[in-house]
């Protein structure tokens, strides 16, 4: 998951907030941007049966890939056989915002999704100011992003999916005019006739930097064929350019220091990625980190192969 909060980094830094045993947990809504959690954050108390599936969790990203789906499916069966207790919610939480962190297997991303469900389902939450819970949201764009299923009676988790689609049109109609580090300004409705990739970003977060090597590759690859990609992140240019130098990106990179990109896209959880045809039509996104074959995927329905 994911951050402004995922940030599914939708899952920014849940492996050391998870490690240390610190989890901010209001109304259900995971914060997990480290600006979020100053002065906010609540040491959890983990039963003898949740502390090894904590630890377990705070451990995934350390797993081979090839590993680590087969972990994460297993964990999700153990938090489903726990007590009906708060942290049984957190740890489904958290697990669901690290399943999507690149491509473990459709299996697992169901039995993640079954977890969060049944958890939501023994500890339904109510409404953060007029607006879904961020669980009932990651279950959401688990079952829209992730084509999974999810069986969840419960008016929040309606509204979540509401809100998912209501995100997505706003997506399609939002046009906005950024800043790369080289100096050049670039407007996504100006892109009609392109393929346009944007990604939103940041140097802190792991599964980010894991994705901009594929990213560079199929830059490299479809450029000639009208690929455009824009990185955008919402830090500093003083951050930002020595950490581009050192990973060697050639795509270019958009400055959104005040986020009002970020906002516009509804950006709750990094990396997030959207993919727009040559109409200008929002055919593809992510809700997490990608590999190089899904971003095949993604760009497959935009036209390109």
């Amino acid at each position: 998951m994911r951050m402004n909060l995922s940030y599914s980094c939708q899952s920014v830094r849940a492996k050391a907030i998870l490690a240390a045993g610190l989890y901010l947990f209001a109304a259900g809504f995971l914060l997990l941007h480290p600006a979020s959690l100053q002065g906010q954050e609540q040491k959890v108390v983990w039963s003898d049966r949740e502390k090894p599936i904590a630890d377990e969790i705070g451990g995934l990203r350390a797993l081979p890939d090839d590993v680590r789906g087969q972990a994460t499916k297993k964990l999700a069966i153990e938090i489903r056989q726990l007590p009906v207790t708060p942290n049984k919610l957190r740890l489904a939480n958290s697990l669901a915002m690290l399943s999507t962190e690149g491509d473990f297997g459709h299996d697992m991303l169901q039995e993640v999704a079954t977890t969060l469900a049944a958890a939501l389902h023994e500890q339904p939450l109510p409404a953060e100011k007029g607006q879904p819970p961020r669980p009932y949201v990651e279950l959401a764009e688990l079952v829209r992003y992730e084509h999974v299923q999810a069986s969840l009676d419960d008016s929040q988790f309606a509204a979540a999916v509401s809100k998912v689609e209501a995100d997505n049109e706003r997506r399609q109609q939002a046009d906005f005019t950024l800043t790369e580090l080289g100096g050049k300004s670039w407007t996504l409705k100006d892109l009609r006739g392109k393929v346009v990739v944007l990604n939103f970003w940041a140097t802190w977060c792991p599964p980010c930097r894991k994705e901009m090597p594929d990213l560079e590759t199929l830059y490299r690859q479809f450029k000639d064929q009208g690929l455009v990609i824009l990185a955008i992140s919402d830090e500093d240019a003083g951050k930002v350019k020595p950490f581009i130098v050192q990973q060697k990106v050639t795509y270019p990179i958009l400055l959104d220091p005040g986020r009002k990109v970020n906002e516009l896209f509804q950006i709750e959880g990094i990396p997030k990625t959207f993919v727009y045809d040559r109409t200008g039509k929002l055919v593809a996104q992510s809700i997490d980190m990608r590999t190089r074959s899904q971003f095949l995927e993604m760009l497959a329905q935009a036209g390109l192969k």
